[in-house]
């Protein structure tokens, strides 16, 4: 393969796992279900090469899981799984949300306008809109930090445990209190109070902690 071949293979792998990455955070593809590499191939209009490529990387990011002689899947996480997540999200997020800079007029609109996405798929009962509009409300915030490899680390983190936080906000009054505690995080924002927000994002995070562990334990009782 020559050096202009292997950057093609390499862009179109880029292309496609942002593609596969985007049917697991979604739904389209479920944990534990096959990932077809000639049904992609087919789908994305590309050759086996960069499914194959992208399906490796996806590996070792933990979204997808490799049997040998079986062949490729969406991850099946275990309640262990998300007990590590949200340990060391509790400890990344609080470091980036501690690091952030008082933020200009423009950046806090930003934020705004992304809470205001959030609240608009909550307000069409667009639960899929509201988890992907919410992990970039997020971001807008975590990316204003200067630490940059660990917030690279907390969006593999979020992208790991997305695929399991649908049920959470079916529950209206969920939807609510998630609305109230981005509102309350802007506030903090505006008075420029990094513990403040720290101790918002605690209280954030720990309802989908508790609703995700929840389901999980249901569903490994319903596996018994």
């Amino acid at each position: 393969m020559t050096a202009d071949q292997e950057r093609d293979v390499g862009r179109a792998a880029g292309r496609v796992v942002e593609q596969l990455e985007r049917l697991i955070v979604t739904g389209e593809l479920l944990p534990g279900q096959p990932i077809r590499q000639e049904l992609m191939a087919e789908r994305f209009g590309v050759s086996r090469v960069p499914i194959r490529e992208a399906l490796r990387h996806l590996t070792t990011e933990g979204l997808v899981q490799h049997e040998h002689n079986v062949g490729y899947s969406v991850a099946r996480l275990q309640q262990s799984d998300f007990d590590q997540i949200y340990l060391m999200r509790a400890a990344l997020e609080r470091e980036v949300l501690a690091s952030l800079p008082d933020f200009s007029e423009d950046t806090l609109a930003e934020v705004r306008r992304h809470g205001d996405a959030v609240a608009a798929a909550a307000e069409r009962g667009d639960v899929l809109g509201m988890r992907l509009q919410n992990q970039t409300f997020h971001f807008a915030m975590f990316e204003q930090s200067p630490l940059n490899l660990i917030v690279a680390e907390l969006r593999r983190l979020w992208t790991l445990a997305m695929p399991y936080h649908a049920a959470y906000l079916y529950d209206p009054a969920v939807r609510k209190r998630v609305l109230a505690e981005h509102d309350q995080m802007i506030d903090a924002l505006a008075e420029h109070d990094n513990e403040r927000l720290i101790e918002l994002m605690n209280l954030h995070r720990q309802g989908g902690e508790v609703s995700t562990g929840i389901m999980l334990r249901s569903a490994g009782a319903a596996a018994d």
